[in-house]
């Protein structure tokens, strides 16, 4: 790393730093945190950091941060999913649920998280983020502990609502720490690779419940399925609440100069770190933006799907004939599509630079999977299809970590970003809470008004990428219309989805090609090298992506 006066041949993150005696250029001195860490350190002067440099600090972040993130989301698949588990080992049985009272058991977890999104994202801004989720894990793994002693449908709904509170936080807290960490190149694999987790849970929670209702005690089955991961869950807080940092300025494990490093490698991100101020401006603006409720529609029409299978998967396998132990067996290969799908999907998005097509294209196999349980009898000959066509529909996870990758992406300002994330996740907790509703126990073994509904969903999410994906383009137009307007150039060189070495090149001018440039095809013009502009100077003064006219959107 150098600390020096930059040329024009430095390494890819040689960009100007903010002038710490310099309010923000949104007339109110509101900065990120990131902006007085380097005025502090290396005031007045630019950072250049080379490839290695960025590759070793980015194996320490993913050496630290990364576990722990895995193992939380793994706890949190598990957690929810014991309530699948717990119905083929006779739940529904000793505690007398009837009707709908078994999908509202599903359905209140994610009414609790429901509740629980706005004020998370007041908080989020505010707390230190590792602190507050590490909190949050251990009362959630007591809300499960105590699941074991609930005999009844109220107590069981009473202890499912408060782990829906406590749980509420994870997934928005995961998607802020890695916008806080990675590039965002590095982001959408990351975000596939902890909830990808869920994936896991199908498959090992799946093999671990098996294990489990072997135990012979006077607990019943599901009491000892409870206990066990509730203990899990609790002893890992604290693991995560001694080696979690709350960001990259204050982690441990990095010393002064990784910590310049991981500051400095997020700048083309355009998205900063963290401000802990709260900004109204912020609020209104993620409440006002067509954006935010694109991502809104599009996970809640995923999420629909997603709440009704992950409560009802189980029960639906069973009715192709299986026992209890062969039900929780055939579910472990729905576990392991999902994994490849949320991973192998997360790769392709990276690989093309775009998450968008990616998105339309999983929805196909859930699509065919959905008609083939409609259409194939409930008798032991068609066993294998009807599994097939199960573990087609079990590619749908992949496309929320795509969701989630491709709204984080496109949002910046901290109290925006949070703000946003509200919003995603209360789409994703009204569907997660409309999808168990439309299976019951009623209309087994066919489930048709629960699959029908799922197939017109997955249809939706191809016309909202489509709709989505102009409006970006609209809103990339428009920045570069402002950009011009202030005597700069149309044409802006983000290196944000590029490997270290291509973007190394890119900085220094090398083979810049109109492949490699994020710019609208067709609404900004081809420019030569000495036309493209350089964002990063403003990366760090808490602008929102609106606001920002250096910041590019991506597809």
């Amino acid at each position: 790393m150098g600390v020096t006066k930059a040329s024009a041949t430095e390494a890819e993150y040689a960009t100007p730093l903010p002038d710490p005696n310099q309010e923000g250029r949104d007339g109110n001195g509101s900065k990120d945190i990131a902006a007085s860490f380097l005025a502090k350190n290396v005031a007045g002067q630019r950072i250049s950091i080379t490839p290695a440099e960025s590759a070793r600090v980015l194996r320490r972040i993913d050496t630290v941060i990364l576990p722990i993130m895995l193992t939380v989301y793994f706890l949190q698949g598990l957690d929810k999913t014991t309530l699948a588990y717990a119905s083929v080992f006779g739940l529904i049985e000793d505690t007398g649920l009837a009707g709908n009272q078994y999908s509202w058991l599903g359905s209140i977890v994610y009414l609790a998280q429901l509740v629980m999104q706005p004020p998370l994202a007041w908080l989020l801004v505010r707390l230190p983020i590792a602190k507050f989720t590490s909190t949050m894990v251990l009362l959630w793994g007591i809300s499960l502990t105590c699941m074991a002693s609930a005999h009844s449908f109220g107590g069981l709904l009473a202890t499912r609502f408060f782990l829906g509170v406590f749980e509420a936080s994870v997934a928005p807290s995961f998607v802020a720490i890695t916008q806080m960490w990675w590039r965002r190149r590095e982001q959408t694999v990351r975000t596939s690779y902890w909830y990808a987790m869920n994936g896991f849970t199908n498959m090992f929670g799946s093999l671990i419940t098996y294990g489990l209702g072997h135990i012979s005690s006077q607990l019943r089955s599901y009491q000892i399925i409870f206990l066990f991961f509730g203990i899990i869950t609790v002893a890992f807080s604290f693991v995560m609440l001694a080696f979690m940092p709350d960001s990259p300025v204050e982690a441990k494990f990095l010393n002064d100069e990784d910590k310049l490093i991981a500051v400095e490698r997020l700048r083309m991100n355009q998205m900063g770190v963290v401000s802990r101020e709260w900004r109204n401006d912020h609020l209104k603006e993620a409440l006002l933006d067509p954006k935010s409720w694109l991502w809104f529609a599009l996970l809640f029409s995923i999420s629909i799907p997603s709440g009704g299978i992950s409560t009802f998967g189980p029960l639906i396998v069973k009715t192709f004939g299986f026992d209890p132990f062969g039900t929780i067996l055939f579910n472990i290969p729905f576990g392991f599509v999902q994994l490849v799908a949320t991973v192998g999907g997360a790769f392709v998005a990276q690989k093309i630079k775009m998450k968008g097509p990616v998105i339309a294209a999983l929805c196909l196999p859930p699509i065919a999977g959905c008609v083939m349980l409609m259409v194939l009898p409930r008798d032991v000959s068609h066993r294998a299809p009807l599994l097939a066509g199960y573990y087609l529909i079990s590619v749908y996870p992949g496309i929320t970590p795509l969701v989630y990758s491709w709204a984080s992406q496109n949002t910046a300002g901290d109290t925006k970003k949070k703000c946003t994330n509200a919003i995603l996740f209360i789409g994703q907790s009204v569907g997660n809470v409309v999808g168990p509703m439309l299976y019951s126990q009623t209309e087994a073994p066919g489930y048709a008004k629960g699959l029908r509904s799922n197939l017109a969903l997955y249809i939706a999410i191809i016309a909202l990428v489509g709709i989505t994906t102009t409006y970006l383009r609209v809103l990339n137009a428009a920045h570069a219309k402002r950009r011009v307007a202030m005597g700069k150039s149309a044409v802006i060189v983000d290196t944000s989805l590029d490997s270290a070495e291509v973007a190394a090149a890119q900085q220094t001018g090398d083979d810049v090609d109109k492949n490699t440039r994020n710019a609208e095809e067709g609404d900004v013009a081809a420019a030569s090298n000495e036309d493209v502009e350089r964002p990063g100077e403003r990366a760090f003064e808490n602008l929102t992506d609106l606001q920002n006219e250096e910041f590019v959107f991506v597809f």
